[in-house]
């Protein structure tokens, strides 16, 4: 049985500065370090968004893509684009309603990396393990806030999947895409009330589930 490799202990703390975590791997002659993140799993809508980074300089004002401006995580995914390796996945919904959300996040995660020009000699994922990756890894909680080739990858995840949305609204108008990005809203509720899911829903996921329901429901009384 293979066991996975851990650096010896070491005490991070959360408040001792973004690349803290790349710091203490750094110091065990742990380099390259990756981080890997994702966008879209909580959508109803669009795609999952997996991105893999290895920053090869520090980037000032990097941060989880959540708490930042459109306008600035705009600014920071060129730089991170112009300076970093970068791996990006794109799952479409389609594959998220056949394999499962947390499936295919794995299977992404695992994708991006493979991705990677440079092979890391360590992976530092958000939220959760994933087995299968080629290096030794650890899972960090909300580690898009606590360590920068993760915030890198969420801000790389987020706007290529931001940009994706904005798309799909100018060919599904009546959705809202390029506002909510997919996510459930009141807005995007009333649409699929109105109009129905579009190609681009997960048909798995229980909102878009009780449309199809009510609809076809409706159809049959009609």
């Amino acid at each position: 049985m293979t066991v996975a490799f851990r650096p010896r202990p070491s005490v991070v703390r959360r408040d001792s500065g973004l690349y803290a975590y790349e710091r203490a791997l750094a110091r065990r002659g742990l380099t390259p370090i990756a981080g890997v993140d994702e966008a879209g799993r909580g959508a109803c809508a669009g795609p999952l968004v997996v991105a893999a980074v290895v920053l090869g300089k520090a980037i000032p004002g990097l941060g989880d893509s959540k708490l930042l401006t459109a306008s600035t995580r705009e600014k920071l995914y060129e730089q991170i684009m112009a300076s970093a390796d970068v791996g990006v996945v794109v799952i479409p919904p389609g594959e998220i309603d056949e394999v499962g959300l947390h499936r295919c996040n794995v299977l992404g995660m695992r994708r991006a990396v493979a991705r990677l020009t440079v092979v890391p000699e360590y992976i530092l994922t958000d939220g959760f393990p994933v087995p299968g990756l080629p290096a030794p890894s650890l899972a960090v909680w909300k580690g898009d806030q606590v360590a920068a080739c993760m915030a890198a990858a969420s801000i790389v995840a987020k706007v290529t999947r931001d940009r994706m949305m904005v798309s799909l609204d100018a060919e599904f108008p009546a959705y809202g895409f390029a506002v909510h990005k997919g996510y459930v809203t009141p807005g995007h509720r009333l649409a699929l009330e109105t109009h129905g899911p579009c190609p681009h829903h997960r048909f798995s996921f229980v909102t878009v589930a009780r449309e199809m329901g009510d609809n076809e429901m409706g159809a049959g009384v009609a």
